[in-house]
């Protein structure tokens, strides 16, 4: 029996119930095939019936949908067994539809838009100083770089799905408001309302903003080879925070507001950090502390209005070159960043913590010093020392993962309107 017979009989109960019980089948069948494509695929259609547990002239009919719908195509043949003609191949197309990944930080601002089988289609980085500039001229600089991206979609035929955000902050990710943004300066900024009127959005479509470290998690999660359903994502960039992930989904909180790694206090006589506490694991592994410790010349020659890739990589190229001051900074970041690691190996065991933004350009020089101070500190020994590596995606996972965000939505229900999204407001 297939997903559209025996939900079918347990939805409507017999003849006279509403329609709505067979287009909820109907949906779900959808999503389970365009699914099993994305998982198996390319494929043929009987393969796709197989997989799904469908019958060929259900699948048929729905990949018709899916097809239309400019969600899978055609390709190609592909024999399915040894005997009979080889069936046309189904792939995830998406080439028609796209979603657009937006990110505000401290000292840039970001933009990437994929297609739904997961290649790039634009992206967009500019040097901003979000903190001197404020909420609302950076979202009006972030909603220009949007509307730019979204024309060019628009003139190639795509559709935007909609569109994700990450910020340096926790979120209040129901009404898309920044609850608070420290090194931003940002309290209670509405960055999901003011993105909508700043574009001229229609109704119904998904401004979606979230923590930075979240968004990252998931990109890293979704990343092929990752494998990991127990993870710890830790940015490295001005600020520190982590999105955490468990059993595949985010741990949140009661309110929403986990992973503030970066303002767990580790020196109670250390500096003052932007949230205004003291001794923060942010103020010793943070970029900027990062900069002071293992490269205090670029400090004082203006480092706060460059590009942190560009901090990055000159610190990379230091270290590389064997330069005495950048690796003895970085063996002592590492330490600091070992023991402020040692807190979520400890309550929470994941399998896998990985490194972004700067962390994951110097993670040869950092994760000595840092494995050795978290194996001392973890309390159940070397079993539970998670394994700890630097993303592949570097400073892009946020903004990969906020522009996942919009592509999830699009697999969960393949039905779900696609308003024009233009950002001619």
């Amino acid at each position: 029996m297939n997903v559209s017979q025996s939900a079918a009989g347990a939805a409507t109960g017999g003849p006279g119930r509403a329609p709505a019980d067979q287009v909820a089948v109907r949906r779900a069948n959808l999503v389970r095939v365009l699914g099993v494509v994305r998982s198996a695929g390319p494929l043929s259609r009987a393969a796709a019936a197989r997989h799904a547990g469908l019958t060929r002239a259900t699948v048929s009919s729905l990949v018709a949908e899916l097809i239309g719908r400019g969600l899978l195509r055609e390709t190609g043949f592909q024999q399915d067994g040894t005997v009979g003609r080889p069936g046309r191949r189904l792939e995830i197309d998406g080439r028609a539809v796209s979603a657009l990944g937006l990110e505000v930080n401290s000292r840039y601002l970001a933009a990437w838009s994929t297609d739904l089988a997961g290649r790039t289609r634009h992206e967009r980085r500019v040097v901003h100083d979000a903190t001197r500039e404020g909420a609302e001229r950076t979202i009006r600089a972030l909603a220009g770089i949007a509307a730019e991206l979204l024309g060019e979609a628009r003139a190639a035929g795509v559709r935007t799905a909609g569109i994700g955000v990450a910020v340096p902050g926790p979120v209040d990710t129901d009404g898309g408001t920044v609850r608070a943004a420290p090194n931003l300066g940002w309290r209670d900024v509405p960055a999901a309302r003011l993105l909508r009127e700043l574009l001229g959005l229609p109704d119904g479509t998904t401004v979606a903003v979230d923590n930075e470290a979240n968004l990252a998690a998931l990109a890293e999660c979704g990343r092929a080879g990752a494998g990991a359903a127990d993870l710890v994502y830790v940015t490295g960039e001005e600020g520190i925070g982590a999105g955490i992930v468990v059993n595949g989904g985010l741990l949140r909180g009661a309110g929403g507001f986990s992973g503030e790694l970066g303002h767990l206090q580790v020196d109670p006589a250390g500096g003052t950090c932007a949230c205004g506490r003291t001794g923060c694991l942010e103020t010793k592994v943070g970029l900027t502390a990062a900069i002071r410790t293992a490269a205090p010349d670029l400090a004082a020659g203006g480092a706060a209005s460059r590009d942190p890739r560009e901090l990055a990589g000159e610190l990379l190229r230091r270290a590389t070159e064997g330069d005495p001051r950048a690796l003895a900074g970085l063996d002592e970041i590492g330490r600091w960043l070992g023991i402020g690691l040692a807190v979520p190996v400890n309550l929470l065991n994941p399998e896998v913590i990985v490194l972004g933004g700067y962390f994951a350009a110097v993670a040869p020089y950092l994760l000595p010093a840092a494995m050795r101070e978290l194996r001392e500190r973890a309390v159940a020994g070397d079993a539970a020392v998670s394994r700890v590596t630097g993303s592949a995606l570097g400073f892009s996972a946020a903004v990969r993962g906020a522009a996942g965000v919009i592509v999830e939505e699009v697999f969960a229900d393949p039905t779900r309107p696609m308003p024009a999204v233009t950002g001619d407001g």
